[in-house]
């Protein structure tokens, strides 16, 4: 009898339930009917804008923390190009300064020429061809002090010719090539310029000589109490037998003292150039006067 009614339910489990295909065959006639009169667009379109809404927030923050990443990537890619582009607007910064600079350190300057050309018969430094090199190599030890220019003989620039900026004398072309040259510069332990200072019963002449790349300039032979003060501008004198022309900035004056038994104060200077932002210079074409007869 159990076997009996065992077979008889796994019969009945077998059988299909008619009713089931006949609930899901409506079901399906339903969903076609109202889509076709667009009954579902609606609900369709509320469970989008549910989704949406729920979506929305995540995306927004998931956004919001790509785009730095993003901006860096772009960065990276393209570093080049900004790196050129602010190299580009440094330098015509710098020579907009250079040329504010130069008009007033000009302005300071020409009253000494003036006179200094009245006593020496030189001609204006504003009428001086000038080549304008770019600088292509610094060479710095503890004593020597040079760079290299991207000009050479072969655009006019030759050896004893005075480099200049916008805000004072660089230093002398020592080497020259067709294509390149050497300058040393003023802080270099070989260099030696002779400059005035003051005015009227006060102006005197001093040299002032380089003592490395990284040591203050040295103003040698300015006699106890003579009228000095921080800040004053040191010029080009035209002498040594017109090695540089008259009225060139060379540096300014940064300390001085002298004791009792002093021959001459002890003054320092730096450069009224910035030497160690030195990107494009002037090369003086000056030719110095001759030497007199006997003189070395």
């Amino acid at each position: 009898m159990a076997r009996s009614r065992s077979l008889t339910r796994a019969r009945r489990a077998q059988r299909p339930r008619w009713w089931t295909i006949v609930v899901l065959l409506l079901a399906s006639i339903t969903l076609i009917t109202l889509s076709e009169r667009g009954s579902l667009r609606g609900t369709i379109a509320a469970m989008k804008r549910l989704a949406h809404d729920a979506v929305s927030p995540v995306q927004r923050n998931v956004d919001s923390g790509l785009r730095p990443v993003g901006d860096a990537i772009a960065g990276i890619v393209h570093y080049g190009s900004l790196a050129h582009e602010n190299a580009v607007l440094r330098h015509q910064l710098q020579q907009l300064q250079g040329r504010q600079l130069q008009k007033t350190s000009a302005r300071n300057a020409l009253q000494q020429l003036q006179q200094l050309q009245k006593a020496v018969g030189l001609r204006s430094v504003a009428q001086i061809p000038s080549v304008v090199a770019e600088v292509t190599a610094v060479d710095s030890s503890n004593f020597a002090d040079t760079v290299d220019l991207s000009k050479g003989t072969g655009a006019g620039v030759d050896v004893g010719m005075p480099v200049v900026t916008g805000t004072g004398l660089v230093g002398l072309v020592v080497n020259a090539w067709a294509t390149g040259s050497t300058v040393r510069l003023i802080t270099d332990t070989a260099s030696s310029v002779s400059v005035g200072y003051g005015s009227g019963s006060s102006a005197g002449t001093a040299i002032v000589a380089g003592k490395g790349p990284r040591a203050a300039l040295e103003v040698d032979l300015v006699a106890p109490g003579v009228h000095l003060h921080k800040g004053m501008v040191l010029t080009t004198s035209g002498l040594q037998h017109g090695r540089f022309p008259p009225g060139l900035p060379v540096a300014t004056i940064t300390s001085f003292s002298s004791s009792a038994s002093s021959t001459q104060q002890n003054v320092t200077a730096r450069p009224t150039a910035d030497l160690g932002q030195l990107q494009y210079v002037d090369v003086l074409q000056w030719q110095a006067p001759p030497l007199p007869p006997g003189a070395s």
